[in-house]
C-alpha cells in the first residue's frame, strides 16, 4: 500500500498549484506578441527627396510655400529592402521642424511616375536605380575632348524612352569641333538639340526647357555636365574636372545624385545631377521596347511579320528590305545598324541564359 493512498488532505494542498494559473509571456523578448501590422502613419507629410548621404536623406517639405523647409530623415525599418532615391516623394513622420539635430523618419514612398535605371552591363540583371519621377533626360555630350560616342547616346535614348522620359540633347565644346556629322546620326528623331561653346552657353534656352519639369542630367565623364549645372544653378557648387590627355577619359567629379532647384525668368524646375558614367547597361530593358527609341524605323517595322527580331538575319524583315531597296538614307542605315547592335546584345544574352 502506498503511503499516499486514502490521504485526501494532500490533494487539497496542491489545488492552488493548478497549471492553468501560471502566467506565460507570449514572446520571450517582448511584453506582447510580434505582429506584421504597421502603423498607418495618417499624420505623415509628403516631401521631395533631394539627396542621400550615408543613410541620411534630405527631404524638402511644403515645397513652394511660406513654410518650406529642409529636414533630415532616416529610413524606417520596414523599408530596408526598398530603394529610396533622389526624386522620390516620401512620407515622413517624427520631428519635421528642420532644426539642427532633428531627425525625421521615412515610412513610405508615394507611387512613382517614372523610374530611370541602368545596369553595369547588358548581361547584368541587377538594376541600379538612378532617379525617380523625372519626366525629362538631358543628355550631355562633347563635340570633342572627349570624342562623342553615338552608341552611348543611343543607350541613353533607349533607357529614357523605356522609362517614359522625354530626351533632350546638349552638345558642349562646339568651339573645338563641328558636331554636324555627329548630330546627323540622330536625324529623324524627335529630339531637341542645344549646342554650347566655351564663350556661348545657351543658358536661357536650356533653362526654358527645364521650367515645370524634373530633368535628370546624364553624360560621359569630362563632357562639361557639372559646368553646365553650375551655370544653370549658381548655388550648386558641383565639382568640375578635366580630361586626361593620355587616355582621353574624363575624371569623375560628381560622386552622388542630387536634386537642385532651377530658378529662371520664366519659372522654376528641378535639375537632377548624376555622376558621370562611361557605360550604360540595358540589362533591365525589354528588347521589344528598344525599337521605340528609333522613331523613324519603328514606323517601317510595323510591316514586319509578328515576332520579327529585326536582326541582320531576320527573314522578311521590313527594315532590312527597305535598306536593300535603298529606301533608307545614310543616316537611316546607320540608325538601323545601331538598333541591330543593341538587339544582338539581347539575343546573345538570351542564348547564354538557355545554355546554347
Amino acid at each position: 500500500m502506498s503511503w499516499l493512498d486514502g490521504d485526501d488532505d494532500l490533494e487539497d494542498d496542491f489545488e492552488d498549484y493548478d497549471e492553468s494559473a501560471i502566467r506565460t509571456r507570449p514572446n520571450p523578448k517582448a511584453n506582447r506578441p510580434r505582429t506584421k501590422r504597421r502603423p498607418a502613419h495618417e499624420d505623415a507629410e509628403i516631401g521631395r527627396v533631394l539627396g542621400v548621404d550615408r543613410g541620411r536623406y534630405s527631404v524638402l517639405l511644403d515645397e513652394d510655400s511660406p513654410t518650406e523647409r529642409m529636414i533630415t530623415a532616416a529610413r524606417a525599418r520596414e523599408l530596408r529592402r526598398n530603394p529610396i532615391v533622389t526624386g522620390d516623394r516620401a512620407r515622413v513622420v517624427g520631428d519635421l521642424s528642420g532644426e539642427d539635430g532633428t531627425l525625421g523618419r521615412i515610412v513610405g514612398i508615394v507611387d512613382r511616375t517614372s523610374l530611370l535605371r541602368r545596369s553595369a552591363d547588358d548581361t547584368d540583371q541587377v538594376e541600379r536605380v538612378i532617379v525617380a519621377n523625372a519626366d525629362q533626360m538631358l543628355i550631355v555630350v562633347a563635340a570633342a575632348d572627349p570624342e562623342p560616342r553615338e552608341r552611348l547616346v543611343d543607350r541613353y535614348l533607349v533607357a529614357a524612352l523605356d522609362a517614359g522620359i522625354r530626351p533632350l540633347l546638349v552638345v558642349t565644346k562646339t568651339d573645338l569641333a563641328d558636331p554636324a556629322h555627329f548630330l546627323s546620326h540622330f536625324d529623324g528623331l524627335d529630339l531637341t538639340v542645344f549646342t554650347s561653346a566655351q564663350d556661348v552657353m545657351p543658358i536661357d534656352e536650356i533653362g526654358s526647357a527645364l521650367v515645370g519639369h524634373s530633368t535628370v542630367f546624364v553624360g560621359h565623364s569630362g563632357v562639361g555636365k557639372s559646368t553646365l549645372v553650375n551655370a544653370l544653378v549658381p548655388t550648386a557648387g558641383r565639382a568640375t574636372g578635366h580630361v586626361n590627355q593620355v587616355t582621353g577619359r574624363g575624371r569623375h567629379t560628381s560622386s552622388s545624385t542630387v536634386s537642385l532647384r532651377y530658378q529662371g525668368p520664366s519659372g522654376n524646375g528641378w535639375v537632377i545631377d548624376t555622376p558621370g558614367v562611361r557605360s550604360f547597361g540595358l540589362g533591365h530593358v525589354k528588347p521589344e521596347n528598344i525599337l521605340a527609341a528609333f522613331t523613324e524605323l519603328a514606323e517601317i517595322a510595323e510591316n514586319c511579320p509578328r515576332g520579327c527580331t529585326h536582326l541582320a538575319d531576320a527573314p522578311d524583315c521590313a527594315l532590312i528590305e527597305a535598306a536593300e531597296r535603298g529606301e533608307l538614307s545614310d543616316t537611316g542605315r546607320a540608325r538601323l545598324d545601331s538598333l541591330q547592335r543593341l538587339l544582338q546584345t539581347f539575343a546573345d544574352k538570351a542564348e547564354q541564359a538557355t545554355g546554347r
